[in-house]
C-alpha cells in the first residue's frame, strides 16, 4: 500500500496551511446561493454545475447534475468516482444553499458573500452551513488520493441545494436515481459541536412538526366597551388552551408526544456527552422540561415544544375592542421513539379532552420539517468512525444518538436503508443562519485530518462487511 495514514492527515491538514482550502472556500461563498429566494435559482445551478465540479477538476470524479423533480427547486451535483464495484461504497453529502445573506447588517460592513479573516474567525455565508464543510470532505479525499494513489473505496459526493428550505423533492429524486446513489453507508458533514476540544459523531437527527393554534370566535373585532365582558376573548381562551400543552414549569402534558421507551444504547450514549459553556451563550434551567431528566437526555433522548409566534388584535397599533381571532405556531421536536404522524392527532385528543374543540389545529409546512432519525450507536460504522476519530484525535468523539435540530437524515435513512452518520465542524457560537456566520478555522484544520482518518481507514479495509 502506497503512503501512510500520517502522511494522509498530513496532506489534509496541508491544504489548509498552504492556502489550498481557503482559496477553494472564497469560490464557494462567493456564489449566492440562497435557496429561500426564487431568483437565486441560476446561481443554485452554477454552484453544481460550474463551480464545485471546477473545485473537484483533476480528482477522478465523474461530475453529472440531477435535477429536481420539484419545478423551479435547485439540482443535486453528484460526483462519482468507482474503482471497484466490490469495494465499499460512501455517499457523502453536503448542501450547497444558504439562508438570506443579510448583506448591510454583519459587522464592520462585512461582505457575506466574501470570506474575511479575523484571526481565528473566518467570516462569510455557507462559511460553516455548509460549503465550508462540505468542502473539508471534498479537500480530504483529494489528500487520500494524493497520498495512497487511489481511495480504496468508491465515493459519491451528493451535495443539494434545497436543505434550507426543507430539501423540497429529495425523497422523490432519490427514487427516481436510486441505482445512481446506492452506498454502503451515508457520511454528512454539517451542524455545530457541542465542544470545541472534542471530535463529534452525530447518528440522526430529531424530527420537527410545526402546526398553528387557532381561535376564531367570529368575523371582526367589536368595541370593548359595548362588547367586552359579554363576548368570548379569542386570546384568553387560545391562552387558557396552550396551558394544557405544557406545565409551568415546561413539562409537556400532551399524551402521545413523550417517548414510551428510549433504547439502552442511546440512554447510554446521552449519559456520555460532553458540554462545553460557550461565553455568550444562555445556560440550561435545570428547573425548566422533564423533571428527572438531565440536560442531554432532554436535548437528545426527548421531545421539546417551542411557542414560535402569538397574535391577537394588531400588537403594534391595538386598537379598543374584542378580537375576532387568535393565533399561535408550535414546533414540536420529536425522536424516532415518537412517530411524527401521531403528533397533531394526539394534540387534538388532547384539546378535545381539556374542553378545547373550538381550538383549530392546522398544520404547516416549513423550514427544518424533517422526520426523525437514529442510527444505532451499536452499528458496526459508528464504531469504525468513531474508531478512526479517536485515533485521529487522541481522544475518544462525543457520540451523540441525534442531532437536537431537524435534517433530512431520516430521507437518507429510509431511501436507501443504510447507516446515517454526520461528522460536525462548528461550535456553537458560529452565528450560523445569522449575520456573522463565520467558522473557527482550528476546527476546519482538525476536520481536514479527522476526515482524512476516516476516508483512509475505509479504504485500508477497515469498513464493516455488507
Amino acid at each position: 500500500m502506497a503512503g501512510t495514514r500520517e502522511g494522509a492527515i498530513a496532506r489534509a491538514q496541508g491544504l489548509y496551511d498552504d492556502g489550498t482550502y481557503l482559496a477553494h472556500l472564497r469560490r464557494l461563498v462567493a456564489v449566492p446561493t440562497e435557496s429561500q429566494m426564487p431568483d437565486r435559482l441560476p446561481d443554485l445551478r452554477r454552484y453544481c454545475a460550474e463551480v464545485l465540479p471546477g473545485v473537484m477538476e483533476g480528482m477522478g470524479f465523474e461530475t453529472r447534475l440531477l435535477e429536481n423533480p420539484n419545478a423551479g427547486r435547485g439540482p443535486v451535483m453528484l460526483a462519482s468516482r468507482v474503482e471497484d464495484p466490490a469495494l465499499p461504497t460512501v455517499l457523502i453529502y453536503g448542501h450547497g444553499d444558504v439562508v438570506r445573506g443579510l448583506a448591510g447588517t454583519w459587522t464592520d460592513g462585512r461582505d457575506p458573500w466574501a470570506v474575511t479573516e479575523a484571526g481565528d474567525l473566518w467570516y462569510g455565508r455557507g462559511t460553516v452551513d455548509n460549503k465550508g464543510q462540505h468542502l473539508i470532505a471534498i479537500e480530504a479525499l483529494r489528500a487520500i488520493i494524493a497520498e495512497r494513489g487511489s481511495l480504496g473505496f468508491n465515493a459519491k459526493v451528493f451535495v443539494e441545494t434545497g436543505e434550507e428550505v426543507g430539501s423540497p423533492g429529495l425523497r422523490a429524486l432519490m427514487r427516481r436515481d436510486r441505482d445512481l446513489l446506492q452506498a454502503d453507508v451515508f457520511i454528512g458533514l454539517d451542524g455545530p459541536r457541542q465542544t470545541t476540544f472534542m471530535p463529534e459523531l452525530k447518528l440522526g437527527a430529531r424530527g420537527g412538526v410545526a402546526f398553528d393554534l387557532v381561535v376564531r370566535l367570529r368575523d371582526h373585532a367589536h368595541h370593548s366597551g359595548h362588547w367586552g365582558g359579554v363576548l368570548p376573548d379569542p386570546g384568553f381562551v387560545l391562552a387558557h388552551a396552550l396551558a394544557t400543552v405544557v406545565t409551568r414549569q415546561g413539562r409537556i402534558r400532551v399524551k402521545g408526544w413523550l417517548p414510551e421507551h428510549v433504547p439502552e444504547s442511546v440512554l447510554r450514549a446521552t449519559r456520555e456527552i460532553v458540554f462545553e459553556d460557550i461565553p455568550g451563550l444562555p445556560e440550561a434551567d435545570p428547573d425548566w422540561g422533564e423533571p428527572g431528566l438531565s440536560k442531554s437526555e432532554k436535548i437528545f433522548a426527548w421531545t421539546s415544544v417551542i411557542m414560535l409566534a402569538q397574535i391577537t388584535g394588531h400588537p403594534d397599533a391595538p386598537t379598543n375592542a374584542v378580537q375576532g381571532e387568535a393565533r399561535a405556531r408550535l414546533q414540536v421536536r420529536h425522536t424516532v421513539d415518537v412517530p411524527g404522524d401521531s403528533i397533531i392527532p394526539a394534540l387534538r385528543a388532547h384539546l378535545d379532552a381539556e374542553g378545547f374543540p373550538m381550538v383549530e389545529v392546522v398544520p404547516v409546512m416549513e423550514r427544518d420539517m424533517f422526520g426523525a432519525s437514529r442510527t444505532d450507536p451499536a452499528d458496526p460504522w459508528v464504531g469504525m468512525v468513531a474508531g478512526s476519530m479517536a485515533r485521529t484525535a487522541n481522544r475518544a468523539p462525543n457520540v451523540i444518538p441525534n442531532s437536537s435540530g431537524s435534517n433530512p437524515s431520516s430521507i437518507f435513512a429510509e431511501e436507501l436503508g443504510v447507516p446515517v452518520l454526520w461528522v460536525p465542524n462548528s461550535y456553537a457560537g458560529c452565528n450560523q443562519h445569522g449575520p456573522d456566520e463565520h467558522a473557527l478555522a482550528p476546527l476546519l484544520r482538525e476536520g481536514l485530518g479527522l476526515m482524512a482518518g476516516i476516508w483512509w481507514d475505509i479504504g485500508a479495509g477497515a469498513a464493516p462487511r455488507r
